[in-house]
């Protein structure tokens, strides 16, 4: 990974901020996008105590908000050049539908539209690269989530958490599909359930139940962030595109997950939300 630049959603904690220092550590100069800047600058500074010979970055935006992503999007293609792996981290789990200034329910503009806006309007500096990665965190919370396009922004809790990762798989899956040929490559990932912030903010007995399950079973961050890192620098995978990973490995999705009609609609409902040409 020395040289090579990597943008990553969602590095603050948990997993995105051990995956962040493991491949600073390998060498990677690495450009964050952050909402909350004390961590974003505590996450700069265990970054170049990884890695002093990079000028790591960070940039701030609310994702659940479109403007946001576009201001982001904008800031960091003007000032990098090339974007060799973009990944797509940030995430949360609400208890209740909570709707943003955008109209779009929160957990589904997070962790769904806050992917598809950045992805595509970095593309230009991943085409820069040559041989691009795309790395887009998902859950197997998505095997109980079905697809309702008349509903699809009215779910909360851990049905509509399992929605948007849903939306994470066919989203990758269009995404390849759409760069075949092209050298730039797109996969997503369950890392696993990790002791990590995330659903500190859910509310309620979701996050009661969250935490409960964190102390009984949960993977340390390390181990969730194992398959982030596979995927942004192993030659393993150099050219494979398209896929679900787990533990380092193809993992097969649900059914629905491997809907193309519904990955193609998605991709078209996506960007008439965003108002950007796919």
């Amino acid at each position: 990974m020395r040289g090579k630049t990597i943008v990553i959603t969602g590095a603050t904690s948990g997993i995105g901020a051990v995956a962040a220092t493991r491949l600073a550590e390998q060498g990677a100069r690495i450009v964050i996008v952050a909402r909350d800047r004390t961590r974003a600058q505590e996450t700069l500074r265990d970054l170049h105590a990884a890695n002093a010979a990079q000028a790591h970055v960070a940039f701030y935006a609310d994702l659940s908000r479109l403007g946001e992503m576009k201001r982001v999007a904008a800031q960091i293609a003007a000032a990098e050049p090339k974007i060799d792996v973009l990944m797509n981290n940030a995430g949360l789990i609400a208890s209740r539908n909570r709707r943003t200034e955008d109209g779009l329910e929160l957990m589904f503009a997070t962790n769904h539209m806050s992917y598809f806006v950045l992805t595509l309007l970095l593309m230009e500096r991943l085409r820069a690269a040559g041989g691009a990665r795309i790395v887009c965190t998902a859950s197997e919370a998505h095997r109980r989530a079905r697809l309702d396009f008349d509903r699809l922004q009215e779910q909360k809790g851990a049905s509509g958490y399992g929605t948007t990762k849903l939306c994470n798989i066919l989203f990758t899956r269009e995404l390849a599909r759409r760069l075949e040929g092209t050298g730039i490559t797109a996969n997503c990932l369950h890392p696993g359930f990790v002791a990590t912030r995330f659903g500190d903010d859910a509310g309620g007995p979701l996050r009661a139940g969250i935490a409960i399950a964190k102390r009984l079973f949960a993977l340390s961050p390390q181990e969730g962030a194992a398959t982030m890192v596979y995927l942004a620098g192993s030659p393993e995978v150099a050219g494979r595109s398209g896929g679900y990973y787990e533990r380092c490995a193809p993992a097969e999705p649900s059914r629905a997950a491997r809907s193309d009609a519904d990955a193609r609609r998605l991709w078209e409902l996506s960007a008439r939300i965003a108002g950007i040409g796919g």
